[in-house]
């Protein structure tokens, strides 16, 4: 008695052969994707070479349309399962796993960076707190250029020119230097507004040089608020200080034909000022002088530096750098701080969305 059987021994242990195969080979050496094409080719060569028993007929038509039927659903099956990536051509981009990973490693650089330049600007006013003179200081003039563009929602332009203390000398980081600690106070205040804070502080230069780029550095600019060091350095370089006084009182009149507002800030308190302490009193002096006579703005810094030495008992080296001359990180921030708000109280109480007090803390941590 015969039996139909459709393909010889030798073609079913073939196919054997062939999945032990395909199921001992490691993963990453097949082409996942072209998997359906040759299982197809497979089947087809299995069942075509493969030698019926003699007598037999090929397999129907209604057969034949089964067994495609199947294999439709078993390419269906094989594509709905999870594929590894293809070794072809044109494939490196999307599955070289370096570039991921090297974008991961840049990314994780950067937000560490980020967190720790945040923490060490939150940190700086925990160890030393920054507090107002006790003496209380004077009160700056009015800032009526800058109130009315904030008061009007239009973008307010600051320049802060100066010297290396203006330009951040001996600062970490640029986050550190005044300018940029300046504005980002500014910024917290009037969180609606559009305030811009140009950094033009150029080391080594006093009022002689400084008046050489006036009105490229400044006025060109069209600034609403210009912030002036002016004073250490003709102190150092034992310039008179009346000869400093006379082109710093040209100066004034040329910025303040511009329409903008004027703040004068005067040399620091450091050892190398101080050694040239006759010096740098008359410099502070004529400041205040000309300060008073022209209506603008000025700064007392080296009183206020001086209250933090003599009557808060703050190290000199807490807020001044090895060089005895340059401020540090602490001192930067400490004298934008109190920059800020006496500009913050000069504009006054603006609406913009938020009430801003009169009486503004003078501590806040950053």
């Amino acid at each position: 008695m015969s039996c139909y059987c459709p393909f010889s021994p030798s073609a079913s242990l073939a196919a054997l052969a062939l999945a032990a195969t395909a199921l001992l080979t490691p993963a990453s050496v097949l082409p996942v994707q072209a998997e359906p094409t040759q299982a197809a080719q497979q089947a087809a060569t299995l069942s075509g070479s493969g030698k019926a028993e003699p007598g037999k007929a090929e397999t129907s038509k209604t057969e034949a349309s089964k067994a495609e039927s199947n294999k439709a659903e078993s390419n269906k099956a094989e594509a709905a399962k999870p594929q590894a990536p293809s070794a072809g051509a044109g494939s490196v981009a999307a599955t070289d796993p370096s570039a991921p990973a090297q974008q991961r490693s840049l990314t994780g650089k950067a937000v560490d960076k980020a967190k720790e330049v945040a923490k060490s600007a939150a940190d700086i006013f925990s160890r030393v707190p920054c507090l107002p003179a006790k003496g209380g200081g004077k009160k700056m003039a009015s800032l009526p250029r800058v109130a009315g563009k904030l008061a009007a929602g239009e973008p307010v332009v600051i320049i802060a020119f100066g010297s290396s203390s203006t330009a951040g000398f001996g600062a970490t980081s640029p986050e550190f230097n005044y300018p940029n600690r300046l504005a980002a106070q500014l910024r917290r205040q009037y969180p609606t507004a559009d305030i811009t804070v140009i950094n033009r502080g150029q080391g080594g230069e006093d009022a002689p040089e400084m008046m050489k780029r006036l009105q490229t550095s400044v006025i060109d600019m069209n600034p609403d608020l210009v912030i002036w060091q002016v004073g250490t350095n003709a102190v150092l370089r034992n310039l008179d200080p009346a000869d400093t006084i006379k082109l710093v009182e040209d100066g004034i009149a040329r910025i303040q034909k511009t329409g903008a507002d004027l703040v004068l800030i005067d040399p620091q308190y450091s050892p190398a000022v101080n050694a040239r302490a006759e010096s740098a009193g008359k410099m502070i002096n004529l400041l205040n002088k000309v300060a008073e006579l022209r209506k603008v703005g000025i700064f007392p810094r080296f009183e206020v530096m001086r209250d933090w030495h003599e009557k808060q008992a703050i190290p000199i080296e807490n807020f001044v750098i090895a060089d005895g001359l340059h401020m540090s990180d602490w001192g930067y921030a400490c004298f934008a701080q109190l920059l800020g708000d006496d500009i913050i109280r000069s504009v006054g109480q603006i609406k913009l969305g938020v009430n801003v007090p009169s009486n503004v803390r003078t501590y806040r941590p950053m």
